[in-house]
């Protein structure tokens, strides 16, 4: 990432710790200037004008970082700038890299030409040291040899040395002087001389280039002896010629072996040089002048050296694989050197020049040596800038693609916040359109079953009311279906949540039962509850969302199922996993009508709470439940079965026709098991059956410390007559499933229950039996023996005879008394409820309350007394739904005002006024419900503050304290963000529309003592 994103990541990071800082120093301080705990340092040190430049100078450095922070994003954090700049930047560094790369070739071909003119000079110099020390050597030889003469040729009369002689030595110490070629001895000669030299002789001196006797001169310098090879130059004068005679001169001279120039041998034609020396008489001092050593001089003692040849020899002693071209000149003459050995013929325009020392000072020598090839392409210096680059080259693309990558990243992140804004705008809008549909909807639904209810009230003969109750329940059909839509819409959305209240799961069920009653009595299809003992009375949660999930399950159950049952049964997890008898109790052979059901145990068989080699560990104040709906109905076919929970999916095309549904109920109560930290599963046979199961997570009711608010639900079992505590019941019936939920409900009214399989058992009872409860099958069965039964159950009462009553799931067994012998018989309709049941055991008992009321109808004596007399105001805009909500209240003999806008009642509640309560609906014109609630709160917070303080007098405003008129929102609006709007503005409760007049006096009797 390039440094601009560096920066611009630490401006971010630093502006949140900067503005962090701040919020803790403002918080600080400003908490401690509110409550005056520097009230009187600030006054001391500070004072106003501090006070005030404190404040000025905290807006300085927050308008400050601001303003940094801004300019960040103006100026580099911009996309357009950091592109432009992150182009440069990728420019500059391939130039850069790409000039590094060059610079790494050069200097490598560099290093590598270095080495090679190391190699070079290497070798060069080590063939020059050679060269030389050989070449010295024989030098060293030739100088002996002179000094050999000068003893045993001048030295000795007669000489001992003679040309046989110095020929045969010569050739024998040829190996000593390896560089040689020949060797030969001149003496000197004089011009009185020559005669009688030329005679002793037998020869006469001759010039060396044409070999002519020698002229005249002053002295001469014939050679007398020479080894064989060279024996050709015998009297030969070295002085005939001039650069010979030049050099002897100068060897007698300096008393050093002199050098001549290169010239062409005379056999070989080959380029040699001759090597000089003087032979002085024996008494010649060491530091003899040149004068001396002349006048001392007795010969010249000279070497041929065979240069051609010299260096061939020493370079074949030197062969090595990377060769050289050698080259040796005499360079006396720096203007024209001459060529000694080699050629110049080479490709490599390296050299390297050696420099000779042979002992002449006046001849000057070299040896050039150059490589015979060229020099190798520099393969390591080209592979590794090439590599270098490249690496370059991938980093900065690296970089590139980060750098986009985060770009676009950034983009998606942007195009994500614009999504995420439109989606929550398109959230907002369908929550709005939700809310709108759902109070459009509701508003005329609720006048009609609002008035159908009112309707009810009236004098109708039977046709007229069996179409209010049919058109009421095509209404309430319409609105379960708008719920279940609302429902599923609130789910994918996420904002279904669940309420935390106090229940009694027990009264839920029971008013389930009375719920599908009418519809399992038309079918004949026995339909029953079963809970057990282990589970709490009361538990903490949501009991609306929980009834509807048993409300779905059951529903389709009576749907598909024409014969049978449909039975409900709760445990504790923990009780279904610990008791074997529990997992075997509902098999195919003892179920609650006979007919064979699906395996219950195969619905839960993949759950998680199972799933751990059976165990489970509830925390200490949570009661997890399993529920199962088991029926005998159609089933599901394989095929439909990984579909049963997809939205708005059945199981066929024609279920929806002939059963109707829109498929959306086990979709919204599967979401429902999981907000409820549950599992639901199923399992299906066609022909046989369905069970569904699922789990949930509750609270203890009994145990929780917490204030919790009670859901007012109907539960005429806790408010049975004291009379049936402690009575004794006898119940036949020859299946223990069908006795065991009889049992379950008829010691829920305090009741003993003794069970019997058939009638011969009942005659031996030794306790006193109250009542014998007999199941239908067994009546129709042995109805004959039965009479003889009933007329014997007087020695069961010891006297007194038990009452008797029937079991009966027909709807044609209207309840009533039914006379068989000396005993009435009471049939008790199923599907079995506490209230029914307590009812009907009080009636045929004679005790507690005579009346048989309805299922969650409350007794109208209790309202009439709670409402009678009270003042109540209703806000709707709607003129249908001031009619039911007023129309409902003053059945009751409530004293009912209405208002059609929110300023109304704004009037109307202002203090002092009398209206015990207020129902206000939430969308009207000119002001909403909220708004308008909201001013009526602060009207009447003003009013208490100014009681408090006195400005008003308690006489004038009625001797009321503190003014605080119940308000109730009444809407169609049933969307959760609704409920808790409701709460913020300042209403007391809530009632959703359609209502039913009961809700309205639930609501009300909140607040009436």
């Amino acid at each position: 990432m390039n440094l601009l994103h560096v920066f611009g990541f630490g401006l971010k990071v630093g502006h949140l710790v900067w503005m962090l800082c701040c919020w803790i120093a403002s918080t600080i301080s400003m908490n401690w200037f509110i409550n005056g705990g520097f009230k009187d340092l600030k006054g001391v040190l500070l004072g106003d004008s501090g006070s005030k430049m404190w404040f000025k100078c905290w807006d300085e450095i927050s308008s400050f970082s601001f303003r940094m922070h801004h300019q960040y994003y103006q100026y580099i954090g911009s996309k357009r700038v950091c592109k432009s700049w992150w182009r440069k930047l990728i420019f500059s560094w391939i130039i850069g890299w790409t000039l590094a790369s060059v610079w790494i070739f050069c200097y490598m071909s560099t290093l590598a030409t270095e080495k090679r003119k190391e190699t070079l000079a290497s070798m060069c110099d080590e063939r020059a040291r050679m060269l030389q020390d050989q070449f010295n050597v024989s030098m060293n030889h030739i100088h002996a040899m002179s000094i050999l003469i000068s003893t045993f040729h001048h030295g000795k009369t007669p000489s001992a040395i003679d040309q046989r002689t110095f020929a045969r030595y010569t050739e024998r110490t040829a190996f000593e002087r390896p560089l040689t070629s020949g060797v030969a001895y001149a003496v000197r000669v004089l011009h009185s001389e020559r005669e009688q030299f030329e005679r002793q002789q037998g020869w006469t001196i001759k010039r060396m280039n044409n070999l002519e006797p020698s002229p005249i001169q002053e002295e001469y310098a014939p050679v007398i002896f020479a080894q064989d090879i060279v024996s050709h130059v015998v009297s030969l004068d070295m002085l005939s010629g001039k650069e010979d005679r030049q050099n002897v001169l100068r060897a007698r001279r300096s008393g050093k072996g002199v050098l001549t120039a290169p010239f062409r041998l005379l056999k070989t034609n080959r380029l040699g040089v001759i090597l000089t020396f003087a032979v002085y008489k024996r008494d010649l001092s060491s530091n003899a002048t040149p004068n001396e050593r002349i006048q001392a001089t007795d010969g010249y003692l000279g070497g041929v050296f065979d240069i051609e040849s010299l260096v061939e020899k020493l370079l074949q002693q030197l062969s090595s694989k990377q060769t050289i071209l050698v080259n040796v000149f005499d360079t006396s003459n720096q203007s024209y050197p001459i060529s000694m050995y080699g050629s110049n013929a080479s490709n490599d325009g390296l050299e390297h020049v050696s420099h000779l020392n042979f002992g002449d000072p006046f001849r000057k020598h070299e040896m050039r040596c150059r490589f015979k090839q060229k020099p190798p392409w520099p393969w390591f210096a080209i592979t590794t800038s090439i590599g270098v680059l490249v690496i370059a080259l991938l980093v900065g693309h690296i970089f590139h693609a980060t750098v986009n990558r985060i770009a676009r990243v950034e983009d998606d992140c942007h195009k994500m916040m614009e999504l995420k804004k439109q989606a929550e705008t398109a959230d907002v809008a369908k929550s709005q359109f939700l809310a709108t549909v759902s109070h459009e909807i509701r508003t005329p639904m609720n006048g009609v079953l609002g008035m159908l209810d009112m309707l009810m009230d009236t004098v109708l003969d039977v046709t007229q009311l069996d179409y209010v109750r049919t058109a009421q329940a095509s209404g309430k059909a319409l609105v379960a279906l708008i719920n279940e839509v609302l429902d599923q819409a609130k789910i994918e959305s996420g904002k279904l949540e669940l309420e935390e209240v106090q229940f009694d799961l027990r009264a839920i069920l029971d008013d389930v039962l009375s719920l599908f009653s009418g519809k399992s009595q038309d079918k004949g299809v026995e339909l029953a509850v079963y809970i057990s003992d282990r589970v709490p009375e009361m538990l903490i949660g949501d009991p609306g969302r929980f009834r509807q999930i048993i409300t779905n399950l059951m529903g389709n159950s009576i749907k598909f199922t024409e014969k049978g049952h449909i039975i409900v049964t709760v445990h504790l997890v923990e009780e279904v996993i610990d008791s074997i008898e529990v997992e075997t109790e509902y098999s195919s052979k003892n179920t609650l009508s006979g007919f064979p059901v699906a395996d219950r145990r195969q619905s839960w068989k993949a759950f998680r709470t199972f799933g751990q080699e059976g165990s489970v560990h509830p925390s200490s104040d949570s009661i997890n439940l399993i529920v199962s709906v088991e029926d005998t109905g159609e089933g599901i076919p394989p095929e439909a079965q990984p579909r049963v929970f997809t939205p708005f999916m059945q199981v066929g095309p024609s279920i929806s026709r002939t059963h109707g549904g829109t498929g959306i109920g086990l979709s919204i109560s599967k979401c429902l098991v999981g907000l409820m930290k549950g599992e639901i599963g199923f399992v299906s046979i066609p022909k046989v059956g369905s069970t569904f199961t699922f789990t949930a997570v509750f609270a203890s009711g009994s145990s929780s410390p917490k204030e919790f608010k009670s859901q007012q639900i109907n539960s005429q079992s806790n408010t049975v007559s004291s009379e049936l505590h402690g009575m004794r019941a006898l119940v036949m019936d020859p299946r223990p499933v069908r006795s065991k939920v009889s049992t379950y409900h008829i010691q829920r009214l305090g009741i003993h229950v003794e069970v019997v399989s058939h009638w011969k058992q009942g005659l031996s009872m030794n306790n006193v039996i109250h009542m014998v409860l007999i199941e239908q099958e067994v009546w129709d069965r042995d109805l004959n023996s039965l009479g003889l039964f009933i007329n014997n159950l007087e020695k069961i009462g010891h006297g007194t005879p038990p009452k008797v009553f029937l079991f009966s799931n027909s709807i044609n067994s209207s309840r009533g008394n039914t006379t068989t012998g000396s005993c009435d018989l009471t049939i008790i309709s199923k599907p079995l409820r506490a209230s029914m049941l307590a009812a009907s055991l009080q009636r045929a008992m004679g005790i507690g309350n005579k009346g048989n009321p309805r299922n969650a109808e409350l007794p109208s004596l209790s309202l009439r007394n709670l409402l009678l007399g009270r003042k109540i105001l209703i806000v709707d805009d709607n003129n249908v739904n001031l009619k039911v909500a007023a129309g409902a209240l003053r059945k009751y003999g409530a004293d009912v005002i209405s208002a059609t806008r929110g300023i109304a009642a704004i009037e109307l509640l202002t203090p002092p006024h009398q209206f015990d309560a207020c129902f206000m609906d939430i969308q009207m014109p000119e002001m909403d419900g909220f708004e308008a609630t909201r001013r009526i709160r602060n009207v009447e917070q003003n009013i208490n503050n100014r009681i408090q303080f006195g400005e008003l007098s308690i006489d004038a405003c009625k001797n009321v304290l503190n003014w605080h008129v119940p308000i109730l929102a009444m809407t169609a609006d049933v969307i959760q963000a609704t409920h808790e709007e409701c709460l913020r503005c300042g209403m007391d409760g809530y009632v959703s529309k359609p209502f039913e007049a009961e809700q309205l006096y639930l609501e009300v009797s909140r607040f009436f003592q």
